[in-house]
């Protein structure tokens, strides 16, 4: 299920804050343009190989968009744009060199179990979103 009409959004299914993440952007994509599938899962494992991506480098959030992965940083803002709202400005922030954006992700993404806490199992969607759901 990679194609252009559905980014994929890969998400570490134990992390608190990568869940609310989740739920942020379904709430935000009323286009219906986004799937999810936790790193953890077959699929996500799947994701990972077939583009080349380390999973413990990628770790949080990676989205695949055009059959192309993007991570860190660039995921974040490319999701963004997508969304409804003010969020597609968010993706402005583009221009801010690279290491720059992601030094400052990596620092969160680093952090973040510590910070927001850490689920003993991979988030189960609810049966409204069970269909966003790979």
């Amino acid at each position: 299920m990679e194609n252009s009409e559905h980014a994929v959004v890969l998400f570490d299914g134990v992390c608190n804050l990568c869940n609310s993440s989740v739920n942020f952007i379904i709430e935000r994509d009323s286009r219906d343009r986004f799937r999810f599938a936790s790193l953890q899962s077959d699929f996500g494992r799947e994701m990972l190989q077939k583009h080349s991506l380390d999973r413990d480098e990628t770790d949080s959030v990676v989205l695949i968009e055009n059959g192309t992965a993007f991570v860190y940083s660039t995921a974040a803002l490319r999701i963004a744009r997508r969304l409804d709202g003010l969020w597609p400005a968010a993706f402005g922030l583009v221009i801010v060199p690279v290491f720059v954006r992601d030094f400052f992700y990596k620092l969160i993404a680093k952090n973040r179990y510590r910070i927001f806490g850490k689920r003993d199992v991979c988030r189960m969607p609810t049966p409204d979103d069970a269909r966003k759901f790979i």
